[in-house]
């Protein structure tokens, strides 16, 4: 009986743990994977590289990036680590 008491503060931890940084990484995860599937042409994307630039075409795999005014590059949609939609977020009324 004392050796099931003794786990139970490790088994709590465990579950704790689990609930506070698996989990919510597990959601982000999901979300990103959601986004990148879900990218289409005007679309600001963030790369692993730290590449940022407009979507200008979308194709299964891949996607083609404006970085500037007719600098172009091709990246693999895995790659990419933030997408914000075309409209992007309105600034907040200060």
């Amino acid at each position: 009986m004392g050796g099931i008491l003794g786990l139970a503060p490790l088994v709590l931890i465990f579950v704790a743990f689990y609930f506070l940084m698996i989990r919510p990484q597990q959601k982000r995860m999901k979300d990103l994977q959601n986004a990148v599937n879900a990218v289409k042409k005007g679309d600001q994307v963030v790369t692993g590289g730290g590449l940022v630039g407009k979507v200008t075409k979308v194709d299964e795999t891949e996607v083609e990036i404006e970085l500037a005014p007719n600098v172009k590059v091709r990246a693999i949609k895995a790659t990419l680590t933030s997408v914000m939609p075309a409209g992007g977020a309105k600034p907040a009324n200060d």
